[in-house]
């Protein structure tokens, strides 16, 4: 069942330039969010990722189209409505908007307060966030004393003091080095597995998305130009602009400067295998090649891992006889995608091997 869905949603700011008509930040974009989804939207800078979260928070109002949220319209509703809405959505960020002048306790306590809750009500559901974020003993610090991964645990927390069904995550990892990032990752599957909410990650790290997401939406230019599972977006992008993002930490067929590298570097037929979840094991290629008699090596790719998935594409250099390759790789071709790489390769003491 759909927790969030945008039908159509337009958002344009007035340009500054005079005469120059609005700037269209999102642009007719229509997605569905299931419940206790993982859901990546992601983009370079300027595709409208961080404008399309605050529609959804409706910190931004709509220009066009509809969004529901949980079953309500928001797009329909008063100030004071939205508010109460608002209230089963906790929000994280990158630079972590804690307050300076607050410990941690009082940090977390904040949203509490704000809704109403009784003192000994908020002391237990304060202590109860901070065991499930691992600061039970930081209740007394303060922001400048805690480590980057550590305010983003008391961010986190904080986002889910009120109990919200769904959780927006802006950017979160993006001011993180890689082994905070991982953990805060680690905790984000906790608060979906565990805590069933529904989380929708803002992002242009492509690493993230791999690590935590179950469905991923691209943007590009406001408008979502892929969405689906990501497995199938990662392992077989079809928009061109999907393609080079998601060429940025998967690697496919080379392009031709680095085959030209390549062809400098390694002696033979370059060849490009590449694999999916259910295709015939790269061992199994590889064992294939040498029980045909050939020399060969790795010189490109990798196979990547989503969420128990693998996927990838491995660039061969293989050496021997044309005939005695192509024999052996008409059959590998039945399991899985082969490309060969046109253009001749230098072989030894200078021969030539098509």
């Amino acid at each position: 069942m759909a927790i969030v869905t945008l039908t159509g949603v337009s958002k344009a700011y007035p340009s500054r330039t005079p005469g120059a008509g609005d700037v269209v930040a999102v642009d007719d974009v229509t997605l569905s969010i299931e419940k206790g989804d993982v859901f990546g939207i992601i983009g370079y800078s300027g595709a409208g990722k961080s404008t399309l979260v605050r529609l959804i928070n409706a910190l931004e109002p709509a220009t066009g189209g509809t969004i529901t949220v949980d079953g309500v319209d928001i797009t329909a509703l008063s100030e004071r409505e939205l508010r109460r809405v608002r209230s089963g959505i906790g929000m994280i960020f990158q630079q972590f908007n804690l307050f300076a002048s607050r410990s941690v306790k009082a940090n977390i306590a904040y949203p509490l307060k704000l809704a109403g809750w009784a003192k000994a009500d908020i002391d237990a559901r304060v202590a109860e966030l901070l065991e499930f974020v691992g600061l039970s003993d930081k209740a007394k610090a303060y922001p400048e004393q805690l480590s980057g991964g550590q305010k983003q645990r008391v961010g986190i927390a904080r986002a889910l003091a009120t109990g919200p069904a769904i959780l927006l995550a802006d950017e979160a990892t993006s001011a993180l080095d890689p082994q905070t990032t991982h953990e805060v990752l680690d905790l984000l599957k906790r608060v979906n597995e565990e805590q069933g909410v529904t989380i929708v990650v803002i992002t242009h790290e492509m690493d993230v998305i791999q690590t935590i997401a179950t469905k991923v939406a691209v943007m590009d230019r406001g408008r979502v130009i892929e969405q689906g599972d990501v497995f199938d977006v990662f392992s077989a992008p079809q928009n061109p602009a999907s393609q080079r993002f998601v060429g940025t930490v998967v690697k496919g067929i080379p392009s031709p400067s680095e085959v030209a590298v390549l062809r400098e570097r390694h002696r033979g037929r370059l060849v490009t295998f590449s694999f999916r979840d259910g295709d015939s094991s790269q061992a199994q290629v590889f064992l294939d090649l040498a029980a045909a008699g050939l020399d060969f090596e790795l010189v490109y790719g990798g196979i990547n891992d989503i969420r128990g998935r693998a996927f990838g594409h491995l660039t061969l250099a293989i050496r021997g006889e044309d005939a005695a390759i192509d024999r052996a790789l008409a059959p590998i071709g039945e399991r899985v995608e082969v490309t060969e790489i046109a253009g001749e390769v230098a072989g030894a003491a200078g021969e030539e091997v098509r």
